[in-house]
């Protein structure tokens, strides 16, 4: 009999576990992947739309605004430093990471301020700032 917990056939499939909780990642076809979860950058971009949202969601409660909802829509490409007006010039001519993260809030009691309140707030989400700051990931194997 088949396993139910088995992964469907997909050379890159992932089954993730944290605590309770399980998603599935994997490559797109295009790439040799079965396409059977999100891709890594879906994953990232899923994970800082999360944040975002509850971010402000946390901060309208808090503050007793008419938010009655947040969407987060994100996209990532790789794109020439040159084409980013924000980027320091040490790191022109090279290719960088670009997220672009278009937020849309739903209330329609919500002042022109409070909109460009929890714009502010959506760049003080904790996965932003890790994003935006100097991460180190440090690997060693197991049992080392």
């Amino acid at each position: 009999s088949k396993d139910p917990n088995a992964l469907p056939k997909s050379p890159f499939a992932q089954d993730i576990t944290v605590g309770r909780h399980r998603v599935m990642a994997d490559e797109p076809i295009s790439v040799g992947g079965g396409d059977i979860g999100m891709s890594p950058y879906d994953l990232l971009l899923a994970s800082l739309g999360a944040c975002t949202s509850m971010t402000i969601q946390m901060y309208a409660k808090r503050k007793g605004l008419p938010l009655e909802g947040v969407e987060i829509e994100l996209s990532h490409a790789k794109v020439y430093a040159d084409d980013c007006a924000d980027c320091p010039d040490a790191k022109k001519n090279r290719k960088i990471d670009q997220i672009d993260r278009i937020v849309t809030l739903h209330g329609d009691s919500l002042s022109p301020e409070q909109r460009k309140r929890l714009l502010e707030i959506a760049n003080l989400c904790p996965v932003h700032k890790t994003l935006e700051g100097e991460a180190r990931v440090q690997t060693k194997l197991a049992g080392q």
